[in-house]
């Protein structure tokens, strides 16, 4: 694509593909569930002319990377692990951080374990709630918006709590039943504001005489790249990180709250699921968000725009991305 480089290195036991182009200060883009290095081929295009070297991991369990079978290896401490690992391989000391979905998490928790090594960071979509002392975010699914955003209801489960089934292979048969395709189609296509739940039954709500069809930005040929790489990889390596959120809990005691301390700018669309979702608005542009993250510098709310953001709207996120990071 245009230039794109791809290589495996070896990080903290494993083995991750990722994908550079350009020369410069480090920018390490993370993605969210179900994506992969790909969704930011727009934003690695663009900041690369821009005189940055732009670096997009298939994080462990995803695409090209290595995937361990147990879910005790996808805590918080071993993706930073890994990213620790490989901003290393690069020989700097700090990078920009461009994180989104499941990735802004991982970012926030780079951020937190490890704020010498973030120059500054570009958050979309998740914004950061310090962990709740008083309750694991799974096993008590606690009407509380913690850093995995626990919520319940009584006809549906929440997103979250869907991903992370107590046995393993429940989920990834669902998505084989529905199929890859339409899995993908359905989750990129989701824009009704509010918590994102799934019914129990039929939980992709997946309609064979009435399929869903792709969103104006993604191709077929985007499509069909992520299928084949998911057919190949399969999904439990990305959802094994939910499955490890009980015990990213336990092992993150010692940061309970703890304050980033890491120069960031906030970017949501007004229709993202997780910023409509209750009181995540209303924490967002509350003292409390400042409060958690105090040298959070600018939040962006960009109207008529869904989850998938930095693809929906990529030009514009390109732009917001480097007017924030050439500051520095």
């Amino acid at each position: 694509m245009e230039g794109i480089m791809h290589r495996m290195v070896s990080v903290n036991g494993i083995n991750m593909h990722i994908a550079e182009k350009g020369e410069g200060p480090v920018i390490l883009f993370l993605y969210g569930f179900p994506q992969l290095w790909y969704t930011w081929r727009h934003q690695i295009l663009a900041l690369s002319s821009l005189g940055y070297h732009a670096v997009a991991p298939d994080l462990r369990g995803y695409g090209d990377s290595d995937a361990p079978a147990s879910s005790s290896s996808y805590t918080c401490l071993h993706i930073v692990g890994d990213l620790i690992a490989l901003i290393d391989q690069f020989g700097v000391e700090q990078v920009f951080l461009v994180a989104h979905d499941w990735g802004a998490i991982v970012g926030w928790y780079l951020c937190l374990f490890r704020p010498d090594r973030v120059k500054a960071f570009v958050c979309l979509s998740v914004p950061y709630k310090p962990r709740n002392p008083k309750m694991k975010p799974v096993e008590g699914r606690a009407c509380d918006f913690s850093m995995e955003m626990t919520i319940t209801f009584a006809d549906f489960r929440f997103f979250i709590f869907f991903f992370s089934p107590l046995e393993p292979g429940e989920i990834e048969a669902e998505i084989a039943r529905a199929g890859t395709a339409e899995v993908l189609k359905k989750i990129w296509t989701i824009r009704k504001p509010g918590a994102p739940c799934m019914p129990k039954e039929n939980s992709f709500e997946i309609c064979p005489e009435n399929p869903s069809t792709l969103p104006s930005w993604l191709k077929e040929e985007d499509l069909a790249y992520y299928v084949s790489k998911f057919n190949q990889k399969g999904f439990t390596g990305g959802l094994n990180c939910y499955r490890a959120m009980d015990l990213n809990w336990e092992l993150t005691a010692s940061w309970t709250d703890v304050e980033v301390k890491v120069s960031i700018k906030f970017v949501v669309g007004d229709l993202d699921m997780v910023y409509t979702t209750p009181g995540i608005k209303e924490y967002v542009h509350s003292s409390g968000f400042r409060h958690c993250a105090p040298l959070l510098k600018d939040i962006v709310v960009m109207e008529g725009v869904g989850h998938f953001i930095n693809e929906e709207r990529a030009e514009e996120i390109n732009t917001l991305i480097y007017d924030f990071i050439r500051k520095y």
